[in-house]
């Protein structure tokens, strides 16, 4: 199996203000972090050799991910100072990922599909990229990828475009691409791949792109509410709970479809609805909220829309 660069460097701005914690594949998804789910799905699939790039609070990454070696995986990181974008980090990756195919894959989402029908159908079409792509069922929130009869990408098509009578896909965030295509940028400067180096690419007729079209469970941990949806929607297929472990939790809380980070201690009678519990704080005996973010007030900034109760910081949770 080709060897990943999982892209973890973003700085998380729809996820905020938990990005002000930790990154955002460090968020803890109903037991296990988002990154360690991402990298669990790759060595299902035979991958063993990852390269994670970093730039937003890298430590909370590092600290859950190491050397990988618990995974199953060999785990190396590409360091990027300033942000490089999706085509910029690759482009900075080329020298530690060492080859001439490569997988991308996105790490703040979630997906479960076959990845060997895909590298064979890569291998066989000898195109420079293939895209992972399913229907998209929310054209107003997603891009959209066009495809012609033979699954070549024709080209991509902005979220909100009028509707029209061509099948659009949604890109899931899983591509296999050639390292050539990358070589020829800049090191060190940010870059795109959808928005510039592939549709630049396709208009110019210098690029083929496959798509491959797949059936899976897409998750998208996007914003709060995102969030939330993934964290529930998880630990009701697997099983578990919302709350993580190493939680102090009065038996007589109530809580309703609510995520509980580690370390949080909720005192008597506390009520909470659809909310998240971010990062180790104290909520006192009574409290109620619902749609809401706890997290600590010192991380709250003067242009927020958060409502501060002594050492908490209760943010509205949006659509």
């Amino acid at each position: 199996m080709l060897s990943a660069l999982v892209l973890t460097a973003g700085i998380g701005s729809r996820l905020d203000p938990l990005t002000r914690i930790v990154a955002k594949p460090a968020v803890p998804v109903a037991g296990k972090t988002l990154v360690e789910r991402v990298l669990e799905w790759l060595h299902r699939q035979g991958v063993r050799d990852v390269v994670l790039n970093l730039h937003h609070r890298p430590e909370t990454i590092t600290t859950i991910v190491g050397d990988g070696s618990h995974l199953g995986l060999r785990v190396r990181y590409s360091w990027e100072q300033p942000l490089l974008g999706s085509a910029g980090g690759p482009r900075h990756a080329l020298p530690l990922l060492d080859a001439e195919t490569f997988l991308i894959v996105n790490g703040d989402t979630l997906c479960d599909f076959a990845l060997g029908p895909m590298v064979d159908a890569h291998t066989a079409s000898g195109v420079d990229v293939t895209m992972a792509l399913i229907p998209n069922a929310a054209p107003d929130r997603y891009n959209s990828v066009v495809l012609d009869a033979e699954g070549r990408v024709r080209g991509f098509v902005p979220k909100g475009t009028p509707a029209s009578d061509e099948v659009r896909w949604h890109f899931i965030g899983v591509q296999i691409v050639r390292a050539a295509l990358f070589e020829p940028l800049p090191d060190g400067v940010p870059a795109e791949t959808v928005s510039s180096l592939y549709a630049g690419g396709l208009s110019a007729r210098t690029l083929s792109v496959l798509g491959y079209r797949t059936r899976t469970d897409f998750l998208d941990v996007g914003t709060p509410a995102d969030y939330l949806d993934a964290v529930s929607r998880l630990a009701a297929a697997e099983g578990g709970r919302m709350v993580e472990p190493d939680v102090s939790l009065d038996r007589s809380a109530e809580l309703r479809r609510t995520s509980v980070w580690r370390g949080a201690r909720l005192g008597a009678g506390c009520r909470l609805d659809d909310c998240i519990v971010a990062g180790g704080v104290t909520v006192p005996p009574g409290f109620s909220a619902s749609r809401s973010i706890v997290m600590p007030s010192a991380l709250a900034r003067e242009s927020d829309r958060a409502i501060r109760q002594g050492d908490l910081a209760v943010f509205p949770i949006g659509t």
